[in-house]
């Protein structure tokens, strides 16, 4: 089967490049001694997740349950589920993805520890936790300090948990511009101040977990550092090109779509919108655009209804006809594959593989 066979709109996997970035990130994982546990929401395909796995990572990471659950079929030696888990029925599957493989999660209160503490020990089951600490992004996470000392005091406390480390997340750095430089110093600084304190209580951080994906090749310059947990990079996307962390020659996924318009002058109407490529916009400061035509890159594509995408032509020199098909890098890959039944290997116009996104809405 050839790409031309396919109906549209479909989400085209280029084997070649997908392949050349698993290859990068754990040749430079090895490198630089990172342990890696891939975040499995950007493929949601248990069968890339065994790639990542053959390639040297330790284990997985998911954030909801649902997606751990789905990931067994990887079989994992490990799972991080970096998420706060609250409430009884979901720690109740927790526990029985637990009973098939070591669990970890990361958590920032005392009373999501509490119920985990209470839903391990009546499993008979030991948890690993992660205590997590707010770099700057301002989303979970306790500060750094005593607050996170106190955290991770109570947690040794409670029974049926593992204190193996700490976990942060350090999102507010877009790029590494100048700007972005001097944020990734200020990091490096305040993770030393740390694990600095850590030490000084007696505290053993065995895993500090963190990164990003515009971080993501300089994570050897973080001090102390010893795991990431990249996502995005298997396939890249135009928001990862917008930040200076890959090229569009290292974007592995692209929509394939069908022209079904050309009614207005300077524009074409493609038979795919937000609920094929998601409404997330272009990173910061960006040009307006929900993605990058690879057959036009000058045009803009300005606007979505449900079903229909609107793209400006009137800077990208082209023409194109009712019938014709393009492909687009979308902004944000990991959200438009949640939209996606399944999605298409392809080397060359060949269709190598064909795979269902089954951790797609495992939102639980």
């Amino acid at each position: 089967m050839t790409i031309s066979d396919l109906e549209t709109p479909a989400l085209l996997i280029d084997l070649d490049v997908m392949e050349g970035n698993l290859k990068k990130l754990a040749d430079y994982s090895q490198k630089h001694r990172l342990r890696v546990r891939p975040h499995t929401k950007t493929h949601k395909i248990p069968a890339l997740a065994r790639k990542q796995l053959d390639l040297g990572a330790a284990g997985l990471t998911v954030a909801k349950v649902g997606e751990a659950e789905v990931m067994l079929a990887a079989q994992p030696p490990d799972v991080l589920v970096a998420y706060p888990i609250v409430g009884r029925r979901k720690l109740e599957r927790l526990m029985q993805v637990a009973a098939k493989t070591s669990i970890t999660v990361s958590l920032d209160s005392v009373v999501v520890a509490q119920q985990l503490s209470e839903a391990a020990t009546a499993s008979g089951i030991e948890i690993g936790v992660l205590a997590e600490v707010d770099v700057g992004l301002g989303r979970v996470g306790v500060p750094p300090g005593e607050t996170l000392l106190r955290l991770i005091q109570d947690i040794q406390r409670l029974p049926g948990l593992r204190l193996d480390g700490i976990a942060f997340y350090p999102g507010q750095i877009k790029s590494l511009d100048e700007e972005g430089e001097q944020a990734l110093k200020s990091l490096a600084q305040m993770l030393e101040r740390i694990l600095d304190d850590l030490r000084k209580t007696g505290i053993e951080a065995r895993i500090v977990s963190g990164g990003s994906t515009p971080t993501l090749f300089h994570s050897h310059r973080l001090p102390g550092l010893n795991e990431i947990r990249p996502g995005t990079y298997i396939f890249n996307d135009r928001n990862t090109v917008l930040s200076g962390a890959c090229t569009f020659e290292e974007c592995a996924a692209s929509v394939m779509v069908t022209v079904v318009s050309t009614a207005k002058p300077g524009q074409m109407i493609v038979d795919g919108g937000s609920k094929t490529f998601s409404s997330d916009g272009a990173a910061a400061g960006a040009p307006v655009s929900f993605g990058r035509v690879l057959q036009a890159p000058d045009a803009v594509f300005t606007k979505m209804n449900e079903e229909h995408g609107f793209i400006d032509l009137r800077r990208a020199g082209q023409k194109f006809n009712v019938g014709d098909r393009v492909r687009i890098i979308p902004n944000h890959v990991c959200v438009a594959m949640n939209l996606h039944e399944c999605v298409y290997g392809i080397r060359g116009d060949t269709v190598e593989q064909t795979w269902r996104v089954e951790g797609r809405g495992k939102l639980q």
